[in-house]
């Protein structure tokens, strides 16, 4: 569709007796014309209605009229809102589109799924063509295109673009900057633009905290929280991220501390926030205590996909499987809200956990023809998982077989620990470790370390011998495990057979008394996962009993209150949760 004046008579030459009174005609019918024109556009509602004004606009005002700009800027920046493409059609009729006009469109392609390099390309010809120079209002529309895409280099270039113009102290591009390198994963150039910056808002420390939480610098995102407190009260965005962070710890105390700072110092407005509530369900999951987490869920007014999916993957991690099946259910045929890819890892999450095969499979096979989500990895990863921990390994293999997508490291890891727990024979685990540590990615250290067990099962000592003398050879070293916990509000952790805690001598004594305990009732220590070299079985089982978990549970009885009562607030904090770093 190409937009054109209709051709028009030419006018009558007017005599000099009437020239005054046309002119000042004409100007008040055209002022008249074009304040009725903007009135229409102002309380438009529709493209068809904007179509017909657009064309009212060209039968009745000459192009060259500064009122024509105007209206066609307005046109513009509705159609940009509803059809881009038809924005474009009316951009390319314009002579000279002035800075709102480029930015218009910029901001429209910068705010579409599809069409963000678009934005890109349009920066790039408003530059070219040289007419008319950026603005402060281009860059920040530009950098979230190039946030979105990744754009690196040509982030970086409209930084500098930005700073040859002069704007390096506006506060809206220094935003935009902080979060388009923090979206690039270059925090300290994040970090630079902040430090920098001569006056911050509140949007500018939200930023800046939410990039160090993206990123896994969780300690640094909450000391910026306690500077900014200094000068803003938080907003529902900024304590999203700092209850992500403490989540990201695994702080109880402190995910509760931001809890309270939510109902004591923000408003109802934020406390019935959805995203809000939604990152205290997750940050309680994740922290140990999915009760709090159920009551939270339980008492939100409104919940969206991402609510339903907090549960139910806090749920799955607990191992409370009929529950997040429980929930699925509810979600689905109570609630009518439609699952997303993301609910079906929190599903089969569920039924890996315990063991659920029959339900597994049925999931697994309802995503796929119920709901038509296209397996992803994880989906995969899950299904094989759970049925090579059931021992159905050979069924586990055909489904990696047939799999659409290219395994990766971790599917196959999952199938030899799968073999090695199940004694399913050295070659196909030794050929399942080829497969891992061909694998981009391949976690070396835990590959030696589970095919040493293989041949240690089998009694092949000398290759165990060859694998350690591998791993030395190419300088692979088996990360420790790790077991952390939390003690009013102090983070402890614990290596196997670690002495380096000020209690060390107290937490052995607990140790001891565990041990005493268990054999007084019966309790055999199974050591058929701990044949990592031809020990003595004595010796397997100090090296299980000085197990990381096992000291940091001990700590934890070991900070029980006298006469063994534990107030429910210790209680919630004394929560051990293995690492493995394998």
């Amino acid at each position: 569709m190409v937009l054109t004046l209709p051709p028009s008579p030419p006018p009558p030459i007017p005599s000099a007796s009437t020239t005054n009174n046309n002119n000042k005609n004409g100007y008040s019918a055209n002022h008249q014309s074009h304040s009725r024109l903007l009135k229409l556009l102002n309380e438009c509602t529709g493209m068809s209605r904007l179509k017909q004004i657009h064309a009212h606009t060209l039968r009745t005002t000459s192009t060259h009229n500064r009122r024509f700009v105007f209206l066609c800027s307005r046109i513009l920046h509705f159609s940009s809102l509803v059809d881009i493409d038809y924005s474009f059609r009316v951009f390319e009729q314009i002579e000279n589109p002035n800075s709102f006009m480029w930015n218009a469109l910029i901001r429209a392609c910068a705010r579409s799924f599809e069409r963000k390099e678009e934005a890109m390309l349009l920066y790039c010809r408003m530059l070219e063509e040289g007419i008319v120079m950026p603005d402060k209002h281009t860059f920040p529309f530009v950098l979230k295109a190039c946030a979105y895409l990744f754009a690196l280099l040509e982030g970086k270039q409209v930084h500098a673009q930005a700073l040859k113009l002069g704007y390096d102290s506006d506060v809206y591009i220094s935003n935009s900057l902080i979060h388009f390198y923090g979206t690039c994963g270059c925090l300290d150039l994040a970090h630079k633009v902040f430090k920098i910056m001569p006056e911050k808002s509140l949007v500018s420390w939200n930023v800046i905290i939410d990039a160090c939480v993206s990123l896994g610098e969780f300690h640094t995102s909450l000391t910026l929280f306690g500077e900014m407190q200094k000068m803003f009260e938080p907003d529902a965005y900024t304590m999203q991220s700092v209850i992500t962070a403490c989540a990201g710890l695994r702080a109880l105390s402190l995910g509760m501390w931001a809890h309270a700072c939510v109902l004591r110092k923000c408003g109802d407005d934020m406390v019935g926030d959805v995203l809000v509530n939604n990152c205290l369900v997750d940050m309680y999951c994740k922290c140990g205590s999915w009760e709090i987490a159920q009551q939270i869920f339980e008492r939100m007014d409104k919940r969206d996909i991402n609510s339903w999916n907090s549960m139910i993957l806090g749920l799955a991690m607990h191992g409370k499987a009929e529950a997040a099946l429980d929930y699925f259910v509810r979600m689905v045929r109570t609630e009518r809200v439609v699952p997303d890819s993301i609910t079906f890892v929190g599903v089969l999450s569920a039924c890996n956990h315990r063991g659920l095969v029959n339900e597994g499979r049925q999931y697994f096979e309802a995503m796929i023809t119920e709901y038509k989500i296209e397996p992803q990895l994880e989906h995969y990863g899950c299904l094989v998982d759970l049925l090579a921990r059931a021992g159905l390994i050979d069924e586990a293999l055909n489904l990696v077989s047939n799999m659409p997508i290219k395994p990766d490291a971790v599917i196959w890891r999952s199938l030899l620990d799968a073999c090695c727990k199940n004694n399913a024979g050295v070659e196909l685990s030794e050929e399942l470790a080829s497969q891992i540590l061909e694998s981009d990615g391949g976690d070396c250290s835990g590959v030696y370390v589970l095919l040493s067990r293989v041949y240690a099962s089998a009694s092949q000592w000398d290759d165990v011998g060859l694998v350690r003398k591998l791993m030395t050879d190419k300088g692979v070293t088996k990360e420790p495990g790790c077991s952390s916990i939390e003690i009013d509000g102090t983070s402890h952790e614990f290596f196997a057979g670690d002495t380096s805690h000020p209690q060390t001598k107290e937490i052995y004594q607990v140790l001891d008394v565990i041990e005493e305990r268990l054999e007084s009732v019966g309790h055999v220590t199974d050591l058929s996962q701990a044949p990592m070299v031809n020990e003595y079985n004595d010796e397997k089982q100090e090296a299980l009993r000085l197990h990381s978990e096992r000291l940091a549970i001990a700590y934890g009885l070991l900070s029980l209150k006298p006469a063994g009562k534990l107030s429910c607030r210790n209680k919630q904090m004394i929560r051990a949760s293995y690492m493995d770093w394998n």
